[in-house]
């Protein structure tokens, strides 16, 4: 016999791209992230993308007419990588990694950052309308 099984109790789902090992405040962190871009932009499709053997579970990334963000779990913070991030606006100051990049942004969220939902939001919604204005229409 291959090990004990459990009968009548299905093998936990991973959710969408999230460790089942980092049952922790990353794992909530990553989930308001999602209401968050969901909220933003309701045509947003979430997809997991690269999974490998070092990382089953992939990894969360929001399209909308190309890619807005991916979704990453570091072990001591959840970030959010703008492909096209140095083309967007930032006022609030969001952005606070991949500075030196020419074209990506990213927001490292640590367990005790506040998250400022609306300017969020606006980056979301801006990375979106970006994709959709360089579309080219058939």
């Amino acid at each position: 016999m291959s090990g004990p099984q459990r009968k009548g109790k299905p093998s936990p789902p991973r959710a969408r791209g999230q460790d089942p090992a980092t049952k922790d405040w990353r794992v909530a962190t990553m989930s308001r992230l999602r209401g968050v871009i969901r909220k933003a932009d309701p045509a947003a499709v979430e997809e997991v993308k690269w999974r490998k053997p070092s990382r089953p579970e992939g990894v969360p990334v929001w399209s909308h007419d190309g890619m807005i963000c991916v979704g990453d779990t570091l072990k001591s913070a959840v970030r959010l990588t703008f492909p096209k991030g140095a083309r967007l606006r930032d006022p609030a100051g969001l952005f606070n990694t991949r500075m030196d990049s020419k074209t990506v942004r990213a927001i490292d969220f640590h367990e005790v950052d506040p998250i400022d939902e609306p300017a969020l939001a606006d980056l979301v919604r801006e990375a979106a309308a970006l994709n959709s204005s360089t579309v080219k229409h058939r």
